[in-house]
């Protein structure tokens, strides 16, 4: 269960599953959502882990088989890669762990706003569209700042947020 709903649910005795219920407004209130600069930070812990396994992995094999690291353009071997890698790890790390080694780090998780399961389309439109508008118009990251449920563009587009995972 992934909702914001079952992740409030999820502490509550038996007897206090009303959404009227006193208890379970105080448990609603107790759930944060992540801001603008515990993101961020999160985000840059993820920038160094795939900037990590790039220089690990992908460099040294384009090395040893002899490719060009340096091109200039958009459409190098070495950028096509680098990006899949980039991609692919925000979406199979959302998918499954519904965090992000960064996010793991500072103890936040990406929850659905509507879904109790987040669906390979809901991942795939927030990690991969939605993060590509996101990082073209920068405003998409700044208005988490601003937002209530502290969404991004990406977070609107999927209907999803983050949360403080700890109390």
């Amino acid at each position: 269960m992934t909702t914001l709903d079952s992740h409030l649910d999820k502490d509550l005795p038996a007897d206090n599953h009303s959404p009227a219920s006193p208890s379970y407004e105080d448990h609603a209130a107790s759930v944060r959502f992540a801001g603008f600069w515990m993101r961020f930070w999160a985000y840059l812990a993820d920038l160094i882990v795939i900037g990590s396994i790039n220089r690990i992995i992908v460099h040294p094999i384009f090395r040893a088989a002899d490719l060009p690291l340096a091109d200039s353009g958009i459409f190098t071997p070495a950028n096509i890669v680098t990006s899949i890698i980039f991609y692919a790890y925000f979406v199979l790390m959302t998918k499954y762990f519904r965090q992000t080694l960064g996010k793991m780090i500072f103890g936040l998780k990406v929850v659905s706003l509507k879904d109790e399961e987040m669906s390979w389309s809901t991942i795939l439109f927030r990690e991969w569209i939605g993060r590509f508008i996101s990082a073209t118009i920068y405003i998409g990251y700044v208005i988490v700042a601003f937002l209530p449920k502290k969404q991004g563009l990406h977070d609107l587009f999927a209907d999803t947020s983050v949360i403080h995972e700890r109390k």
